[in-house]
């Protein structure tokens, strides 16, 4: 999984402010001109009322200082030069030295361009430096105001306006981050963690169905990828399943033909002497010759049922749990049979999520297998029986198959859930053991033996997220 900042969120709120701030920057630097340059206009402004000023009085020298000092004062300028029809008038501070030198401003040749620059010129070389902002007096071009100002003044409000201007960008930029975040977030970015995350935990256990994903109906890309993941895993699902029949059925083949040859050439004998025979002895002769007959069926069968299983992954569904647990002793020949006695503790009312199918064969081979265990040692125990306990703890549903027959025998308990290995009995595949712990892996689960005094006892471990509440 990602780590805390590396994550696609991250980043897509990180590009979003970044771009957002850029298009302010591309916005900012006309906005930045403008306020320069109204700025300077008011100042001009200003100068053109003076220079108004010094036409309605016939001798400038005659107005008093405190007057001029006030005017210049107010327009925040060091001096104001008016000039019309060749002449020149000047007023300036009485406390102010006229300056030598000042950068020139002309309002006249005011593109947009020439204001950005401007604009940028103040920030990065303004401060105590003299303005000498020039523009038309009354709107007559020949008449001419000059106004002589600092930059100090005007830098100190275009940095306060550049920091508020860049505030509130970056306010916009994060609130909208924000709201994108939240609507890209539940669209894709919690789509694309839930296919992730599936396909770690698939690529850990793909033979359990449990973890393939489900899709979701909806209509887009997303949706699209996760039908065709669903799609994917199945088929490895599938694959994995047949893949490890294969391998069963391959290391099997030898002691398959060497059982089944010797099976049928005993049947093959019987049938013989009974053809021939024509006397009572082919009464006795004939339920062997069936027994045989049916042993060899039998263990040609469950081989091919082995093969052949089907390896689609579970359909979940509501079940009762005790319901499908009676239908299995059923299933069994242990409901009702006249020696063995059987024990369903499990609870009413319990009912899981899971492919009733598939959950039902894992108990009946279960329960077969303890009937068939009890019935060889009837004569040696008092009251065979069979039970089933449900217990809850640890988010785990364990459903306890216990009988009180002989056990098993070392070498069953060596190759337990081992294909053709694991048979407690004379004659028999291993295989339904290795069949059920197969289904239950594919609930998501696990098939386990437990260790007993007497008798035997396997737990069928059930996440508990699948009971229906």
């Amino acid at each position: 999984m990602p780590g805390p900042f590396s994550g696609l969120s991250v980043k897509l709120i990180a590009t979003i402010i970044v771009v957002i701030l850029a298009v302010e920057v591309v916005i900012y630097l006309p906005s930045a001109a403008n306020f320069r340059a109204s700025w300077l206009e008011d100042r001009l402004r200003i100068g053109i009322v003076a220079a108004r000023v010094l036409d309605a009085v016939p001798d400038i020298m005659a107005l008093p200082r405190t007057l001029t000092d006030r005017l210049l004062n107010s327009a925040g300028a060091i001096a104001i030069v008016y000039r019309r029809e060749g002449q020149s008038q000047l007023i300036e501070l009485e406390s102010a030295p006229m300056p030598r030198e000042a950068v020139t401003v002309d309002m006249r040749a005011a593109d947009p361009m020439t204001l950005i620059a401007g604009a940028i010129d103040t920030l990065v070389f303004g401060g105590p430096r003299i303005l000498r902002i020039v523009g038309n007096g009354d709107g007559n071009e020949q008449s001419l105001v000059e106004v002589l100002v600092s930059e100090a003044p005007l830098r100190n409000e275009l940095l306060l306006y550049s920091r508020n201007v860049f505030l509130l960008s970056l306010i916009v930029a994060v609130m909208t981050a924000v709201v994108l975040y939240v609507f890209v977030s539940f669209v894709l970015i919690a789509p694309i963690r839930r296919l992730t995350a599936n396909m770690i935990a698939y690529r850990q256990a793909p033979e359990n169905a449990s973890r393939i994903i489900t899709p979701t109906p909806r209509r887009d890309e997303i949706g699209i990828l996760e039908r065709q993941l669903a799609e994917m895993e199945t088929n490895i699902f599938s694959m994995l399943r047949q893949r490890r029949h294969l391998a069963d059925l391959g290391l099997a083949v030898a002691k398959i033909n060497h059982d089944l040859r010797n099976t049928l050439t005993s049947a093959q004998l019987l049938s013989d002497q009974v053809a021939n025979l024509d006397d009572p002895k082919v009464q006795r002769l004939a339920p062997r010759l069936v027994l045989s007959i049916d042993k060899a069926i039998g263990f040609v069968q469950s081989v091919l049922d082995y093969g052949r299983q089907s390896a689609t992954p579970p359909r979940p569904a509501p079940v009762d749990l005790r319901t499908l647990v009676e239908e299995a002793a059923f299933d069994a020949r242990l409901a009702g049979h006249p020696e063995i006695g059987i024990v369903n503790a499990v609870p009413e009312g319990v009912t899981i999520n899971a492919d009733p199918d598939q959950l039902a064969r894992v108990f009946v081979n279960l329960l077969k297998n303890a009937r068939e265990a009890l019935e060889g040692a009837t004569s040696r125990i008092e009251t065979p029986a069979v039970e089933i306990h449900l217990v809850e703890e640890d988010d785990w549903l364990t459903i306890s198959i216990t009988d009180n027959g002989p056990g098993l025998p070392p070498r069953a308990r060596d190759n337990l859930f081992v294909a053709f290995e694991g048979s407690a009995r004379s004659g028999g595949t291993g295989l339904g053991l290795a069949i059920a712990r197969e289904l239950t892996e594919a609930h998501g689960g696990r098939l386990d033996y437990v260790a007993q005094p007497s008798g035997t006892r396997f737990d069928v471990a059930l996440p508990g997220a699948i009971r229906v509440i």
